[in-house]
This record gives C-alpha cells, sequence and structure tokens, in this order.
C-alpha cells in the first residue's frame, strides 16, 4: 500500500491537500488529533474517499506524540495494507507534529511503500509564522509541557524536509522565494493540484536525511531574490572560540535560518554543529573531524559522512572546514560575511594552542 504523509502548521492548508489526494481511487485518509493530549485523550480519524468518516479514542500506554506513531499509526497502517482494500493511505499530520520521523518510521516497514512527503503551507500566513517569534504554547499548539519549539523552528523543518510543497492560496514573489531558498529540493504547487504524478519513485528517506543533517549536508550557491537572501560561508580557517562567542547572538538575530558544521581553533578534533532559527541558537558538538581519527576508525563512518568528508579535503586540514548556510529577509549579506569572517583566526594566531578563557570548553567529544 502506498503511503502520502502531509505536515504543515496550517490546518486548511493540510486538509485541501488531503482532499486532492482523496481523489484517488481506493483510497483512505487517517488523522490523529492531538488538540487534548495534554489531557491523555488522541483521537483518530479515517475519511474513505467515498466520504464515509469514522472517529475513535486511542487507547495509549502514554498519550504523547511518539507513542501515537509508535502504538496506534504503524500498527493501523499495517492492518490496512493487509486487508488489501485501499491502494493508498494518507497520513496527515498533526499541527505541530515534524515530518522526519513519521517518514523514517513508515519507510522501516517493509510492507509499506512511502510514495510522497508533503508539507502543506497557507500563503497568507507563511510569512509572518515564520517571522515570528511565538512558541508553540503561545498558539496552543505544543505537545508536552516541556515542548518549548518556536513556531518558526517547526515550520521551517516542515518546509526543508519533504519532496513536495503544496501553497493554499495565491503565493507572492517573496514566498516563494521563501520557500525555494529554505528547500530548493522540493516541487511546489497549489493545494487543489491533481495528485496525478505524484506517486513515482519512494521517497528515500536516507537522501533526506543526509540533505538536512548539518553535520555533512552541502549548502551550495548564494541566492538573492524578492528580498530573500541565502549565503553559504565556507572558509578553511578555524574561528577564534571567544570572538564567536561575542558574535553568536549576532549572527543569530540577523538571519532567519542557520545551519552547518564549523570548525573551532580551540577544538580542532571536534565538528560543531549549528543550528538557529532566528535568536534561537543550538551550537553542539558533532563528533570528532574524519581527519582527527585513525585510519582504523574510517571503516566505521557511515558512507554520506565519508563522502561529504572527501568533498571537503583539503591536503592541509583535512574535511575541518568552515560550512554554514544562512537564509534571512532583508539579509544584508556582505556585512554578515565580514561579521564571520572577523571570527576567524589570524595569522598571528594559528599557532596558538591555548585559550585561557574558551567559552566552549565544556563541550566534550560525544
Amino acid at each position: 500500500m502506498r503511503i502520502a504523509l502531509v505536515t504543515g502548521l496550517h490546518g486548511l492548508a493540510r486538509h485541501e491537500t488531503v482532499q486532492a489526494l482523496l481523489s484517488a481511487p481506493r483510497s483512505l485518509a487517517v488523522h490523529h488529533d492531538l488538540a487534548r493530549i495534554g489531557q491523555g485523550s488522541v483521537h483518530r480519524l479515517t475519511q474513505d474517499s467515498d466520504g464515509t468518516h469514522e472517529r475513535g479514542r486511542v487507547h495509549l500506554d502514554h498519550a504523547c506524540a511518539s507513542c501515537t506513531l509508535r502504538e496506534d499509526l504503524i500498527p493501523f497502517l499495517l492492518r490496512t495494507a493487509a486487508a488489501g482494500h485501499h491502494d493508498l493511505c494518507v497520513v496527515e499530520a498533526w499541527n505541530s507534529v515534524e515530518p522526519q520521523p513519521i517518514a523514517e518510521a513508515i519507510a522501516a516497514q517493509e510492507e509499506l511503500h512511502l510514495a510522497a512527503v508533503v508539507t502543506a503551507v497557507d500563503a497568507s500566513r507563511l510569512t509572518a509564522d515564520l517571522g515570528s517569534h511565538d512558541e508553540l504554547a503561545d498558539r496552543g499548539l505544543d505537545l508536552a509541557q516541556d515542548d518549548h519549539r518556536t513556531l518558526t523552528e517547526v515550520l521551517t523543518r516542515q518546509i526543508e524536509y519533504p519532496g513536495r510543497i503544496t501553497v493554499r492560496g495565491e503565493p507572492t514573489p517573496h514566498a516563494r522565494a521563501l520557500l525555494a531558498q529554505l528547500n530548493p529540493a522540493a516541487d511546489t504547487v497549489t493545494t487543489d493540484a491533481a495528485a496525478d504524478g505524484w506517486f513515482g519513485a519512494e521517497f528515500d528517506t536516507g537522501a533526506a536525511h543526509a540533505r538536512l543533517n548539518p553535520a555533512w549536508a552541502h549548502y551550495t550557491g548564494h541566492a538573492d531574490e524578492h528580498g530573500v537572501s541565502t549565503v553559504v560561508w565556507d572558509r578553511t580557517r578555524p574561528m577564534h572560540p571567544e570572538r564567536l562567542a561575542d558574535a553568536l547572538e549576532e549572527i543569530a538575530a540577523r538571519t532567519l535560518r542557520g545551519r552547518g558544521r564549523f570548525w573551532l581553533a580551540s577544538k580542532p578534533d571536534n565538528l560543531m554543529l549549528w543550528e538557529s532559527h532566528q535568536d534561537l541558537l543550538m551550537v553542539e558538538n558533532g563528533g570528532p573531524w574524519l581527519n582527527s581519527l585513525p585510519s582504523a576508525a574510517l571503516d566505521l563512518v557511515g558512507p554520506a559522512r565519508r563522502d561529504a568528508a572527501h568533498r571537503d579535503w583539503r591536503p592541509e586540514t583535512g574535511d575541518r572546514r568552515q560550512h554554514l548556510a544562512f537564509t534571512g529577509v532583508g539579509l544584508d549579506a556582505l556585512a554578515l560575511v565580514e561579521l564571520l569572517d572577523s571570527c576567524l583566526v589570524t595569522d598571528d594566531e594559528t599557532d596558538q594552542h591555548e585559550f585561557h578563557n574558551d567559552p566552549f570548553a565544556t563541550f566534550t567529544e560525544r
């Protein structure tokens, strides 16, 4: 049985996309209502292509999004596939659920064919929501008491992962530029577009993971259109830890989205990861640079990581480098590059081995 996964914060856009997919014969849609998950209540809604609706409460060991996926959605899909009454099941995710864990759980089942991953957005809300500083809880969209994700963080991840984006309403050139720069790999169509031709080769979750993982993803090219800019900063000199720490807030605040890997002079063996959504910034240790590993350990490294390292490889530095991509609205690209360049060590500092006031000293190799 083919599976089409539809995600997105904007409910009406999701609904229109699901209805378009349900126009296919022998199709079924399933949606888990998580609006009352905080009270321990989850409901499963199904709809056939002939309009038949069913709603029932789901009994879970714990009412959480991951338990719903593991204990009800996957078993439901396997039962439906075994029954043989449907050729297509459209999985409509709840508003603030991100597509990657659902897609990977579906793709892991031999009986299921993940044919498409789609994110639906509303043209009238896209720009405002991507620029919002609200947390999910401010909109009543949080999935747990400790769910502190922001609106822009979730929406960005929903946009970056799929192979297709559907848009409700007429997107402005600005909105189209945002979608294209956040996910250049996705096709963009209207929510009411016919679903013919959507289901070719199986959606490749491994390729999607490699495309998005900041430890080895390769962001290429610069873009500047309709007020939206993307800058890819690539350097082969390490960054000074104190100057970078002083500049972190300003770098994040200048941009809508940032991601990639960087090289700290104070931690020469550790690949550092960068993820930012406006002024929300996460920096963490991503493990060793491959050049710091003994040759015997390289056989234990996955092929995607090895391939990325070989593309980056230089005789002097191995795979160590700065590789960061930033997307922003009204972004002063030149000023951002100058700020990033100011964080690099100078010729006089390249032989410096001790950084007595290293703000990143607590990061340890994982």
